[in-house]
């Protein structure tokens, strides 16, 4: 008898879908070293161009077929491989080391590859460190090139209707064309939440499961898989009750998905009458489209570092303020809470020098507040930027890995500085523009208290907050099984920022991920919690549990809850608080 096959990856979607697999065996070629004679280099070199021009025209190809109301981010993703093929510091590096070692031109793709890996695997933010992926997706194509190969992009495939494609890994140019050919969900060996095949996924409503080791040496062609994007399960030689249960999942989770688009223009409300600010969290002008679709009420976080990432000098103040502009037109007046840079160590701008680059543990070196404060030449620019746009709509300003009130204190003088030089120069700003800071530390939950005394909101950092109170890096497949949120201690900071904030009058918000989490959104509406920041795909589902929550009952079970923190699994009471 055939036994069944379960295979367990990374989750990165909350959809599922069934069909045939389609199994791309690509990316597993070894590349060899090859000695060439010093006449035989130029004929190398143009044989690399080649695969460079041939790339390149590959992926304009795949940008044309981009239909025109496809979010603008994915046409970007094929830019930025794009522009990756004019970087010097990898075809100009390439070019040299076939120079140089007299080699064959894979090899020294290989070599190059292998070089800026390492850099990117040093990165201590997650976003970044999956940007590795790109390095990845542009040597493979090249590769595939100077073989001779197509890429799956080009592939005169059959029609993919349905079909569920199983790969070692997928460049976001595959998967826009298989998305197109009619793919029903992506599974791969590599690659994570952050990676491009799962964010693409994401904002193509596809299914997707990332990181299987081996999965396409264990499944054969044609064979009906069960792909569940929400626990990243894949599933294979599936018994007629299990296809059963998994059809009536999907029926589901349509109708649901129905039922969460009327929400969309129903007040953020309990059934008790308390009203909640859901809000989302952005990175790029683009985004503002998704969270208004998704009924968001404002910006609860607004990333500004990436600014500053990929280019040699810095921003100015003029563009700066030409991105926040752009930014709140968009918004059409409702709120924007701008975070201030979180540059350093593994985020740098190329123009700026910082010495802490090698520091022996990057997550607690010179970053975020502490690097504003000692280069005030960087961080002088944006403040300005961001006063000039509050006088053009609602803005919030908020301040990043703060550990002591000495360095609010010291953001309040450098910020009255600043105002006096626009009363001085005649530009308008708003006086009276709320400041705040992120609690992601220990250190700044402790005194959450002091820190309310001097600013105008709170707004917690979960992400962060927990791993440097459990001390574990939750990208660490060692380790990460230690990341909980559920953790007493975590439950108690959080408390106990919320308690500061309700003591002195000052909202406090949530933007890490455990505010986009419906497990917690019951818990957090009994700690007191009335402003939740969010990824925009997650709005609908935490409002779904608001609007027929009971806050007087969950403060009241809540406080039963921690009145058994320390004698009962966290987790079997969080489950017990969502039982209605």
């Amino acid at each position: 008898m055939t036994m069944a096959f379960q295979g367990i990856g990374i989750a990165s979607s909350c959809a599922i879908a069934l069909g045939p697999a389609f199994i791309d065996v690509r990316g597993r070629t070894v590349v060899a070293p090859l000695a060439i004679l010093a006449e035989q280099v130029e004929s190398e070199l143009k044989r690399l161009d080649l695969a460079v021009a041939a790339a390149r025209d590959a992926l304009n190809a795949v940008r044309e077929q981009i239909p025109h109301d496809t979010p603008i981010k994915i046409a970007e993703f094929i830019d930025a491989h794009l522009l990756m093929l004019e970087d010097a510091a990898l075809i100009g590096e390439v070019r040299r080391i076939v120079i140089e070692q007299n080699c064959n031109a894979e090899w020294a793709l290989q070599l190059q590859r292998n070089t800026l890996i390492r850099v990117f695997d040093a990165m201590d933010d997650p976003y970044l460190r999956t940007r590795r992926d790109d390095i990845e997706h542009v040597v493979n194509q090249i590769q595939a090139f100077l073989r001779g190969d197509v890429s799956l992009s080009d592939a005169k495939l059959a029609d993919l209707n349905g079909c569920i494609v199983v790969a070692h890994d997928l460049t976001p140019a595959d998967t826009i064309v298989l998305r197109q050919r009619g793919a029903a969900a992506f599974v791969t060996e590599s690659g994570g939440p952050m990676s491009h095949t799962a964010i693409l996924a994401r904002s193509l409503g596809v299914p997707a499961v990332m990181g299987i080791h081996d999965i396409t040496r264990y499944l054969h062609p044609q064979e009906y898989l069960v792909v569940d994007g929400a626990t990243g399960t894949v599933l294979a030689n599936n018994d007629a009750r299990t296809l059963r249960y998994f059809r009536g999942c999907l029926k589901k989770i349509k109708t649901r998905q129905r039922r969460l688009r009327e929400l969309v223009t129903r007040p953020s409300r309990t059934r008790d009458g308390v009203v909640i600010s859901l809000l989302a969290n952005l990175e790029l002008p683009e985004d503002v489209r998704t969270a208004k679709a998704n009924g968001a009420a404002g910006v609860g976080l607004y990333r500004t570092e990436f600014l500053y990432l990929n280019r040699r000098d810095m921003p100015d103040e003029e563009e700066h303020f030409a991105t926040y502009t752009a930014m709140m037109a968009g918004l059409d007046g409702i709120p924007i809470t701008i975070r201030t840079l979180d540059l350093g160590v593994d985020k740098n701008c190329d123009a700026f020098d910082n010495a802490s680059t090698n520091a022996c543990n990057p997550a607690l070196g010179l970053r975020a507040i502490r690097l504003c404060l000692k280069e005030p030449d960087i961080f002088r620019p944006q403040l300005r930027a961001i006063l000039r746009a509050s006088a053009l709509g609602p803005v919030r300003l908020m301040l990043p890995l703060v550990t002591n009130v000495y360095e609010l204190d010291t953001v309040l003088v450098l910020l009255a500085q600043l105002r006096s030089q626009l009363d001085r120069e005649g530009l308008r700003y708003d006086a009276a523009m709320p400041i705040g800071a992120m609690i992601e530390v220990p250190a700044a939950a402790l005194c959450a208290r002091a820190m309310a005394q001097r600013i105008d909101f709170l707004s917690i950092g979960t992400n962060d907050l927990i791993q440097y109170t459990l001390a574990i890096d939750r990208l660490d497949d060692a380790v990460n099984y230690l990341f909980d949120p559920l953790h007493p201690a975590i439950l108690r900071l959080v408390r106990m920022v919320i308690d500061a904030g309700r003591s002195l009058d000052i909202p406090v918000s949530m933007c890490g991920e455990m505010a986009g989490n419906p497990r917690f959104t019951r818990l957090l509406l009994g700690l007191g919690l009335r402003e939740f920041s969010m990824q925009p795909g997650a709005l609908l589902d935490v409002k779904e549990i608001i609007l027929g929550a009971d806050v007087k009952d969950l403060q009241h079970r809540t406080a039963q809850l921690f009145a058994h923190l320390d004698d009962i699994e966290p987790a079997q009471l969080v489950d017990a608080l969502n039982q209605s």
